[in-house]
């Protein structure tokens, strides 16, 4: 491969021999006959090597822009390339809505579903959840279409790329709605453990945002549809725009102080104007069982002070259960302690393995494109359907197209 091609963050150099760009499902399909090792990149936005390969690495950046809106309106069909950002703004424009987004909306659709990135919200599940059909290009040439009532959608949706390659997806939407955005600062540590599940339920999608550095919480970011007053169980409303990032610029994030906005336009934390360049940190996750939220925030204190050493920021956040075979939230309502680290894999990586080895007693999954260090045979006896997920792909890609050490170490 001619160019050095790194992820977003820059920790991850890929391997591939080849990067392919094509501008059609048949020039697609034009690669695919001369691979025998293929990966696809999204948007670059993991910080592991899911994505990697020593074979042929493919952007479907450059596939034609696809927004095809049912005749009933409670459905989308977009390509395989598209990003939230994108998307949204032509929902928008239609009046319709997804029913949540991530913290960036300048991620890729497909690759934000195959690792079952999520937004925030008690009700809500992951962004994954949405999707009610795909289109997988398979290595022999094939597509295969599944839809809600396939018997292989609730497998492949979370699909890490280890079936074939995501062409185009069907996804649900809703009418269009608006949101207001809070952002509180100092909430107690007493008030945190008394009233978690208030907290947590408060809007339509809440944050919490600690640096670990003392007990309390730093920030509190609520979206909600109704106006609020007064202080959040001990939290003062901030004095203007934040950033969760203290220091970091607020004109790269969506409108605060409870003035009203269009969904996409509240529910991320940062606006799609502001393109992120390569990011300066790296990023951890695990999801644990809301029940055990209390207990896995206590765990996390334990190792304030390792923590603290070596991170940005930290975000707690909800996401409803679903039935998706490899999503963390699998058939349970979780709590995702999210960290975003300084740009040091050496002082990180025996943090996190410290932080999973604190976790691992309350159930913790971690997120697919963060960094983590969990042994392939936990991850496996993590999920409930993970054999079935290991038989969906080999009965999709008996030849190995698609796999890559990653998946190769993960699946077995």
């Amino acid at each position: 491969m001619r160019e050095r091609l790194t992820n977003w963050a820059g920790n991850i150099t890929f391997g591939a021999r080849r990067l392919h760009r094509p501008e059609s499902v048949a020039e697609l399909r034009a690669v695919l006959a001369g691979a025998d090792r293929l990966r696809v990149l999204g948007s670059g936005h993991s910080f592991n090597r899911l994505a990697d390969t020593d074979g042929d690495l493919v952007s479907l950046a450059g596939l034609p822009r696809t927004v095809e809106i049912a005749p009933d309106r409670r459905s989308v069909r977009i390509d395989g390339g598209i990003r939230y950002g994108e998307l949204a703004a032509r929902l928008a424009a239609e009046g319709l809505a997804l029913h949540n987004m991530a913290s960036l909306p300048h991620i890729s659709v497909a690759g934000a579903v195959a690792t079952a990135t999520h937004g925030s919200g008690v009700r809500h599940g992951n962004l994954a959840t949405a999707v009610s059909g795909l289109e997988i290009l398979r290595a022999d040439g094939s597509t295969a279409v599944l839809d809600r009532d396939h018997p292989d959608l609730a497998g492949a949706v979370v699909g890490l790329g280890a079936l074939g390659v995501v062409t185009a997806l069907t996804l649900d939407v809703v009418p269009a709605f608006e949101l207001r955005q809070y952002v509180y600062e100092n909430l107690p540590a007493a008030a945190l453990d008394e009233h978690l599940d208030e907290i947590l339920s408060a809007g339509y999608s809440v944050s919490l945002f600690t640096r670990w550095t003392g007990p309390d919480i730093d920030q509190v970011w609520l979206k909600r549809d109704a106006p609020l007053t007064g202080d959040l169980f001990g939290a003062r409303p901030a004095d203007g725009p934040r950033h969760p990032v203290p220091g970091m610029p607020t004109e790269n994030c969506t409108g605060q102080g409870g003035v009203p906005g269009p969904w996409h336009e509240r529910l991320p934390h940062f606006r799609m104007e502001f393109t992120p360049s390569s990011g300066e940190e790296l990023q951890s996750e695990w999801h644990v069982p809301r029940t055990a939220g209390r207990a896995a925030i206590a765990a996390v204190a334990g190792l304030r002070e390792r923590v603290a050493a070596v991170l940005q920021v930290c975000e707690i956040r909800t996401i409803a259960a679903d039935h998706l075979w490899l999503s963390p939230n699998h058939r349970q309502d979780s709590l995702a302690l999210h960290f975003t680290w300084i740009a040091d894999t050496d002082a990180v990586l025996p943090v996190v393995a410290d932080l999973e080895k604190a976790l691992a007693p309350h159930g913790a999954r971690p997120h697919w494109g963060k960094i983590f260090t969990t042994a392939p045979s936990e991850l496996r006896g993590a999920y409930p359907r993970f054999g079935d997920f290991a038989a969906l792909a080999r009965r999709f890609d008996p030849q190995g197209t698609f796999r890559n050490a990653w998946l190769e170490s993960l699946l077995g």
